[in-house]
């Protein structure tokens, strides 16, 4: 029997109602996928599944950290493979459901972590170097560190983190990878053709500006949360950019529709290659 079901895919792919169906089926639980549906009070930008959308289905690790809060590919291995066993122990069938296709591969394979400290210092000046000299020059210097760095230009986030690693003199191989499955899984990796693609995410952008967006962003500057992980989820970093003047609110509402177009399929193309490199197939 199958231990695990991992559904991945861009944002709004079809993810959701997929994995509702499959769960109610095949008698499953769903495990949060999604790096920032963790965060609680950031529903509208995360695309939070709403009570309602859930229909019946336990819903894991979603609402669990502050938005203060850090949380690494470390913690959210460790908290699923917890989870998997959980529900495995009741009967069910874990089911894992999201778009950060590095968080479902850690838990999925032999990812191994090696522990590091986080500089916050480090850190604030190479978000004030991304605001001044974007996504595309903190790539280029990433490669020029490590130039076997295997991170799309446009996850910033983890081009960040890599950054920050590299300069306190650590290596991006201290978290090994043995290519080895940990379970018996079946993955489902959604694509979409782009034109369809862009019709949902303006779509599903326009619901988000109409539900408090906004709101959610203004609140996290309140907050002083601006330089926060959860910040830099895509929407809110755009939206503050706006609330601090440094762009408009139409190039904002823009870039809220293209960057996860970018992003996602990038890292669906990522997901997909480590998957088939180890005889997985999507």
């Amino acid at each position: 029997m199958t231990d695990v079901v991992a559904i991945i895919g861009p944002t709004a792919s079809g993810k959701t109602d997929l994995s509702i169906g499959l769960a109610k089926r095949l008698d499953g639980e769903i495990i949060n996928g999604d790096s920032m549906q963790v965060y609680r009070r950031l529903d509208v930008g995360t695309a939070k599944i709403t009570a309602e959308e859930m229909d019946g289905v336990p819903h894991h690790l979603i609402d669990i950290l502050e938005p203060g809060d850090s949380f690494s590919v470390a913690d959210y291995q460790r908290l699923v493979r917890g989870k998997i066993e959980e529900i495995r122990s009741r009967g069910k069938l874990p089911i894992i459901v999201g778009g950060t296709g590095l968080y479902v591969q850690a838990v999925l394979f032999d990812f191994r972590f090696a522990e590091r400290k986080t500089d916050p210092g480090l850190r604030r000046e190479l978000e004030r170097d991304l605001e001044k000299t974007g996504p595309e020059a903190m790539h280029r210097r990433l490669m020029a560190l490590d130039p076997d760095a295997s991170i799309h230009p446009n996850n910033t986030r983890r081009v960040l983190r890599a950054l920050e690693i590299l300069l306190s003199g650590g290596s991006l191989e201290d978290g090994s990878r043995s290519g080895a499955p940990v379970y018996d899984a079946v993955i489902f990796g959604l694509d979409v053709p782009r034109d369809i693609l862009y019709e949902r995410i303006n779509a599903r952008v326009a619901r988000m500006i109409g539900s408090g967006i906004l709101q959610e962003a203004e609140w996290l500057m309140d907050e002083g949360l601006e330089n926060s992980q959860a910040a830099r989820a895509i929407g809110y970093r755009e939206l503050i950019s706006f609330l601090q003047g440094d762009l408009s609110r139409e190039a904002a509402i823009e870039l809220l529709k293209k960057i996860p177009v970018i992003m996602q399929n990038g890292n669906l193309r990522t997901s997909a290659t480590n998957f088939r490199s180890t005889g997985w197939m999507l």
